[in-house]
């Protein structure tokens, strides 16, 4: 059990490293807090008009979530390597560094998914870009992609991956839950839109 414990502190200490944040400090851009919705996600870089740092925010995030996976993988095993998974995610929506406000976990769930089942996570990315294109909501695509996540989790690879993916999409789900009244509403901002801090 005590590996269990390790692979969550590791997941949860790669996982809360805000990028976004750092990034754009380092770019001179300013607190990303106190730019267009306030988060500190790729799609909030994205505002401030640098799509390259948006890019390399969406790396980050993405590559942190892959490496909390695979090292607790290589060091402790495949159950260990889920429980790392699900602890970058809660790190990096929840990070303790920033009062635990942190993004909305999309970059992230790609990430672990990824790792964890490179197919599911393709699917994932898939499903995103085509909404994205489509209809030119970022928190529509990704909430398409959150939903049908744990369906490709089940017939791919089983229960085990299916219940991370179950669990990580509710999370996305929650911290989603301003944007989806926007979205009901017709309110929500399109992708490459600004709009003030919710």
């Amino acid at each position: 059990m005590i590996t269990y414990v390790y692979a969550a502190i590791l997941g949860y200490l790669l996982g809360s490293i805000p990028f976004g944040l750092l990034l754009t400090r380092a770019a001179g851009l300013g607190d990303i807090r106190s730019i267009g919705s306030g988060n500190i996600g790729a799609t909030n870089v994205l505002r401030t008009g640098n799509k390259a740092l948006a890019a390399v925010t969406l790396l980050c995030d993405a590559g942190k979530g892959a490496v909390a996976v695979l090292a607790a993988r290589y060091l402790w095993g495949e159950e260990a390597a889920m429980i790392a998974a699900v602890a970058a995610f809660l790190g990096h929506v929840f990070p303790v560094w920033l009062r635990f406000r942190g993004g909305k976990g999309v970059a992230t769930y790609i990430g672990v998914m990824l790792a964890l089942s490179w197919p599911v996570g393709l699917i994932f990315c898939a499903t995103w870009l085509v909404i994205a294109f489509a209809q030119r909501f970022s928190s529509l695509a990704a909430l398409t992609a959150a939903a049908t996540a744990p369906i490709f989790a089940y017939v791919i690879s089983g229960i085990s991956l299916a219940a991370v993916a179950g669990l990580l999409s509710v999370i996305l789900y929650i911290k989603h839950a301003t944007n989806i009244r926007r979205l009901w509403d017709g309110t929500e901002p399109r992708i490459g839109s600004e709009k003030k801090k919710a």
